[in-house]
């Protein structure tokens, strides 16, 4: 299974987010960690991986709502 990294973040509480996201819609996530764990609430770097074949499902899911424009 190949597994392709969507999105990268500054702080892990945001690849979790997007992880339970995922999960609701039954796409399997992983999480893996670019740094050395912090303390003091400064976070830590984060990679949030999805299979190759859930890419395009994924970055609609994840992507802006655009709302259509009346001219």
């Amino acid at each position: 299974m190949t597994w392709i990294t969507l999105l990268t973040t500054s702080s892990r509480w945001q690849a979790e987010l997007m992880q339970e996201l995922l999960a609701a819609h039954n796409i399997p996530t992983k999480i893996i960690d670019l740094g050395v764990k912090s303390y003091l609430g400064a976070g830590t770097p984060a990679a949030l991986q999805v299979r190759l074949q859930d890419k395009w499902a994924v970055l609609l899911l994840l992507s802006p709502y655009e709302d259509e424009q009346e001219t």
